[in-house]
């Protein structure tokens, strides 16, 4: 599908050089969107739009002037998905490092008010925004070592729950995805970089890929005008709350 092929409008996806970003800029626009991109690393970015015609823009939600320049790039935007975040280590309280919790916030809580900040004007004006917030099962739930990021997840969803309270009667729904486990990237991250306790995660688990939580912000994003989406929770059959089931090949 060419840009000049899409109907449904715009959609804006933050953080889409890889993971759960990058599946739902293939999946809106194969659903009919004309897609832009935004992430740090531009040349996964690249990789990423071209084969699907979406449009690449630099975008760091942690830097302000960052996010005006990208939103400035952008003149109509029907759909904003805040998929830009992430988790730093797995410290307990008593342990806690300054650093990694300033970053989360500014990943997951700052970054996401930028984009609201900045996006919403063009999503009222395009008479039917959509703007979709990919969260965490950790804005539902807190488990040890994690405080810093469900902290930081607790604060995300609560930006979803006010501004749904005021902008009530403007025409913009706003969207809560939250899943649990997703093999992506995300533990890599949070690990620096340590690929065998990123993969010890997942051990004895089928876990959610990114096509799935695509799917399932596609699915929200192209409900009739009138139907909201205000929050959905997406986890893996072995998973319940924070609790995690693993087979007899896990540990």
């Amino acid at each position: 599908m060419s840009p000049s092929e899409a109907t449904l409008g715009t959609a804006v996806v933050t953080g889409a050089s890889a993971g759960i970003g990058a599946a739902t800029a293939g999946s809106l626009r194969r659903a009919g969107f004309n897609v832009v991109i935004g992430a740090r690393r531009m040349d996964a970015l690249r990789a990423v739009a071209e084969p699907i015609g979406a449009r690449a823009l630099p975008l760091d939600v942690t830097d302000p002037d960052s996010v005006l320049a990208f939103c400035a790039e952008i003149p109509a935007c029907t759909v904003l998905v805040n998929n830009a975040g992430g988790a730093l280590g797995l410290d307990p309280i008593a342990d806690s490092v300054d650093e990694r919790w300033i970053e989360m916030f500014e990943r997951n809580v700052l970054g996401t008010m930028r984009m609201m900040r900045a996006m919403l004007p063009k999503l009222v004006a395009s008479g039917d925004g959509r703007m979709v917030t990919v969260g965490s099962t950790a804005a539902h739930g807190v488990y040890e070592g994690g405080a810093g990021y469900t902290s930081a997840k607790h604060a995300q969803r609560a930006l979803s729950e006010t501004l749904r309270l005021e902008i009530l009667g403007q025409p913009v729904r706003v969207i809560e995805i939250d899943p649990g486990m997703v093999e992506t990237e995300f533990s890599l991250t949070r690990f620096d970089g340590d690929t065998e306790r990123a993969a010890s995660v997942y051990a004895g688990v089928t876990p959610l890929v990114a096509e799935d939580i695509a799917d399932c912000i596609t699915w929200a994003v192209t409900r009739p005008s009138h139907v909201n989406i205000d929050s959905l929770i997406v986890r893996p059959r072995q998973q319940a709350g924070m609790k995690v089931h693993r087979d007899s090949t896990g540990t």
